[in-house]
């Protein structure tokens, strides 16, 4: 055998012995303080939405022997919600998991919370002119396109179509905007003849759908950003059998009944339990980032080393044949959901 040989070797096996000795050392630094808490924070906190994305994030703190408090307001209302995160302040939390209803209203409040000690993470929408750490979500531009192109490939090139959105939410606006964006490039034969704002209320869902049915007779598809205006606009498609292809995203119990019965023609849902657990991930992360030395200038910027701006937790394309995977009772079941 070769010296070169024998040497490279010998260091192949002292950098696994290395490895080895200093994993453990590494585990043990990787773990909660007695009574170190997180808290994920939300708004309409009564949503279906948010129960699987709780569950991956108490999954992974579990992991790491950490608590975790579910938060928020049961109100659709920014006020409401930043009076909540400000309140979770006072149980000074190593970290706070964020879904900002608006971006803008939150940087303050976020800005102030890490100053003083809680790192934040948002995720499935954004405040990125805050000091939050990460982002964790879906690829609204993704799943926009998959969206246009489905309608496209089930009605043709030279349909009418219509969009519902919730103004002012960033994931919910972009995945409007990016549909209507590629339609107008790559469909410029497909018409947009309704686009009305509906705020994730069914009831304004279900008005709104019938108006835009009694103006525009030959709709063929409508695209929803989330799944409380789904639930509205179905009802009205029925009510007025019409034939009309409905596309949303997200998904709840009433919408996944839907797809099952045929009525709705597929959902696009973010990966839930994976933006739970990413994002706690993320925000322990932030919280313990003496474990990490990055070569860059952290030191003398001052800001914390973990900063991960995006992190994609994928989505599943909901249909007839998978729907009952996706079948929240029977997840929950055996499951403590507080």
């Amino acid at each position: 055998m070769g010296t070169s040989i024998f040497k490279g070797i010998l260091a192949s096996t002292m950098l696994s012995a290395a490895v080895l000795t200093a994993a453990p050392a590494a585990a043990d630094g990787l773990k909660c303080e007695p009574g170190e808490t997180y808290i994920m924070n939300v708004m309409v906190s009564g949503h279906p939405y948010w129960v699987p994305v709780y569950q991956g994030f108490k999954q992974a703190a579990s992991a790491f022997g950490c608590k975790t408090i579910f938060s928020g307001t049961p109100d659709y209302d920014i006020t409401k919600q930043i009076a909540s995160f400000e309140q979770d302040m006072v149980k000074q939390p190593a970290g706070v998991l964020l879904h900002p209803m608006q971006s803008d209203p939150f940087i303050e409040p976020i800005d102030r919370a890490v100053d003083n000690g809680t790192q934040v993470v948002t995720f499935a929408a954004d405040s990125p002119k805050s000091k939050r750490s990460a982002y964790i979500t879906s690829d609204n531009l993704a799943e926009a396109k998959f969206a246009a192109e489905e309608i496209v490939k089930q009605v043709g090139d030279s349909a009418e179509y219509a969009v519902l959105e919730n103004p002012g939410q960033s994931n919910h606006d972009l995945r409007v905007t990016a549909l209507l964006d590629y339609m107008g490039e790559h469909y410029p034969n497909m018409k947009l003849v309704g686009r009305q704002a509906t705020n994730q209320d069914s009831n304004a869902a279900y008005r709104a759908t019938a108006s835009i049915l009694q103006a525009n007779p030959n709709l063929a598809a409508l695209w929803i950003p989330e799944a409380g205006s789904a639930e509205g606009a179905v009802a009205a498609v029925l009510e007025a059998e019409a034939k009309v292809l409905i596309m949303h995203a997200d998904v709840t119990p009433t919408t996944l009944e839907h797809i099952k019965a045929g009525n709705i023609h597929m959902a696009l849902n973010p990966n839930q339990g994976m933006q739970g657990f990413m994002g706690f991930m993320a925000v322990f992360l932030a919280a313990h980032s003496d474990v990490f030395d990055p070569f860059n200038d952290y030191k003398v910027s001052g800001y914390n080393p973990v900063q991960i701006p995006y992190v994609d937790n994928g989505f599943a394309v909901i249909t007839k044949e998978n729907a009952d995977s996706f079948d929240l009772n029977a997840y929950m079941e055996g499951r403590d959901p507080s």
